[in-house]
């Protein structure tokens, strides 16, 4: 037997060891002591809203979608009737479909009725957008320009003029328009509609508003020392800078004029000069003249393709009208 320098035998000493790893072994496999419950963390906040991430409203988002079903309601009964012939319009429920899918037929009839007479009202009402809003346009492009960029003398009563001006119905001046118009020999022609549409007072002052805005004078004055003259400063560096409001101005300018009802209807009387609203007009009247002919399905299907260049209008330069209204909302 070997005898351990400790004065211990080796086997003794072997049990021992085994035994204290049986027992390291035995404590290792004890169940874990609890632990202690943690403590709670911090409740978490909601997140607070502001007026650019606003809190959702319920009944704000009811009356929204009422004002949409109201806005769109419409159109929508149109667009369904316009696919009608008389008979079905007559018969079927507004908001449903009728026997037949008659929208291409409808378009046909309303393009060839009365030897053509809605193309002709078409032309029309085209020549008064043109002429008409499109040299309000101008005109608003440069009298604002010109009170925005340069000083004069009255240019303070010339901003009450148009301010008030803006405040002014066009009904109010209807009758004096008429009467000057007419002792002037220009009554039911197309001078008569066009150049009252000329004078646009809300392109002007918004124009003005705008260029302020958006036309730096520092750049202006730049050009100037650069050797530019007034008129390539305005359409070398002002025009380009101020075409999302002329675009606003525009817009707005050609859907006035395309529904306008009641200037021609006092200072035209010739059919063969009439826009599109006096044109239908005098198709409704006609259908519910005694003996006249019935033509409701033409009128709805009339009034269809009068509004879809508005709306498609509206669609294209959206973009340009929403910058246009937002400048000079922020100060630098």
């Amino acid at each position: 037997m070997i005898t351990d320098p400790t004065g211990g035998s080796s086997d003794t000493r072997e049990r021992t060891v085994r035994s204290d790893a049986d027992s390291t072994g035995a404590g290792s496999r004890r169940p874990p002591a609890p632990e202690p419950p943690r403590a709670a963390g911090p409740r978490r906040r909601r997140r607070a809203h502001t007026p650019l991430d606003p809190r959702p409203s319920i009944p704000l988002t009811l009356v929204t979608g009422l004002v949409l079903v109201y806005t769109l309601l419409p159109l929508a009964w149109l667009v369904i009737n316009a696919t009608k012939d008389q008979e079905d319009l007559l018969d079927s429920f507004g908001l449903w479909l009728g026997n037949d899918f008659r929208l291409w037929d409808n378009i046909s009839r309303t393009l060839t009725y009365d030897d053509g007479a809605f193309v002709r009202w078409t032309l029309n009402t085209l020549l008064y957008v043109a002429a008409g809003a499109g040299g309000a346009t101008l005109l608003a492009v440069l009298g604002g320009y010109a009170l925005a960029v340069y000083e004069f003398p009255g240019r303070r009563a010339v901003f009450a003029v148009v301010i008030g001006a803006v405040a002014v119905p066009g009904t109010a001046l209807a009758v004096p328009t008429f009467l000057m118009f007419s002792g002037m020999g220009l009554a039911n022609t197309p001078w008569a509609v066009i150049i009252p549409s000329l004078v646009s007072p809300f392109g002007l002052y918004l124009m003005w508003v705008f260029t302020a805005e958006a036309v730096p004078a520092e750049l202006l004055e730049a050009a100037r020392i650069d050797g530019a003259g007034e008129l390539r400063v305005f359409f070398r560096i002002a025009l380009p800078l101020l075409m999302p409001g002329t675009v606003t101005v525009l817009l707005f300018s050609m859907v006035a004029t395309w529904n306008n009802y009641f200037l021609p209807l006092i200072m035209i009387k010739d059919p063969d000069w009439y826009p599109l609203t006096l044109g239908l007009n005098a198709w409704s009247a006609q259908a519910r003249t005694a003996g006249g002919e019935p033509v409701f399905d033409l009128i709805i299907t009339g009034s269809l393709l009068t509004i879809a260049p508005t709306v498609v209008l509206f669609l294209l330069l959206q973009r340009y009208w929403q910058s246009g209204l937002a400048a000079g909302s922020v100060k630098e």
